[in-house]
């Protein structure tokens, strides 16, 4: 997973022209689009363009893509409620993350949706693929991001997302565990396929949390981690002292200054040194 991670980085490093900009308005755009052909076609406009195995085999290849644009609420009142929430959330990934690297994360989601669904199909003839659980993951990778922001629960009760995100990830466990092994076969291909990018992706994060909370991470009691983390423990000490935690090395710049900005250490520079997220593929290793 970290190998992996590591490299999701370096490609949206190394490719910063990729993906599409501004993808989540395109995408809220759609769904606004689906939702009012809807309730003039009295729902014609889902029919033709929802996930099926069957139709795909078929030739009706279009539907391979197409049911990220289903709208997952019935009203107009609660689509504009919902479509506005996933707009601010996805822009505010983006913003963090940068085009290239949200966009690989969305296209990761649906590519695997569609995989596993497709060999889910095996045993259930309707799959669960639907926008409903991209946007599911899309508030997981929020609440990860932004885990101290404040999100009113139909308007009024501010909860924190962080609080908001362990409820969803707790019943969509009991769920599975109380639809028994038959019901978890039917729903859990779609849901095992987002969380698998989830985890690559936050991979560095659960790993910190997993470590907070006692459970060992196998490559923790090594020498080499050993060394590092009494050498980051050592530089972030010193850091403190001067009023910030990270400091990059090349350009400077301070997490006290620049809070937005990802700092990480890089393990191959002799007494491990603290690199921005512009500079943690792109600098010189330090030798002495």
């Amino acid at each position: 997973m970290r190998r992996l991670n590591a490299a999701v980085d370096r490609f949206a490093y190394r490719h910063p022209h990729f993906g599409i900009p501004n993808l989540m308005k395109i995408l809220v755009a759609a769904m606004a689009v689906v939702f009012l052909l809807d309730l003039f076609s009295d729902g014609y406009a889902t029919y033709m363009l929802y996930f099926s195995p069957q139709l795909i085999l078929q030739g009706e290849l279009w539907r391979l893509v197409t049911w990220m644009f289903l709208p997952t609420s019935g009203s107009i009142f609660w689509i504009f409620i919902s479509l506005s929430f996933y707009y601010f959330i996805g822009t505010s990934i983006e913003e963090s993350w940068g085009t290239a690297k949200f966009t690989l994360f969305y296209l990761a989601c649906v590519v695997l949706m569609v995989v596993f669904g497709m060999i889910s199909s095996l045993w259930n003839p309707f799959p669960v693929v639907h926008s409903g659980m991209l946007n599911r993951v899309l508030f997981l990778a929020f609440a990860t991001l932004y885990p101290d922001a404040l999100i009113r629960v139909y308007m009024i009760l501010p909860i924190k997302a962080k609080w908001l995100a362990a409820l969803y990830v707790v019943l969509t466990i009991y769920d599975l565990l109380r639809s028994g092994l038959w019901g978890a076969l039917f729903t859990l291909p779609p849901l095992l396929a987002v969380w698998l990018v989830y985890l690559v992706f936050f991979w560095d994060r659960i790993a910190d949390l997993l470590r907070e909370f006692g459970f060992a991470v196998r490559h923790q009691n090594s020498h080499q981690t050993i060394q590092f983390k009494s050498a980051v423990k050592k530089q972030r000490k010193e850091a403190r002292q001067q009023g910030y935690r990270h400091k990059c090395e090349v350009c400077g710049r301070t997490d006290a200054d620049y809070p937005d900005l990802q700092f990480r250490y890089c393990s191959k520079c002799a007494n491990y040194h603290c690199f921005c997220e512009d500079h943690i593929f792109n600098h010189t290793h330090f030798t002495e």
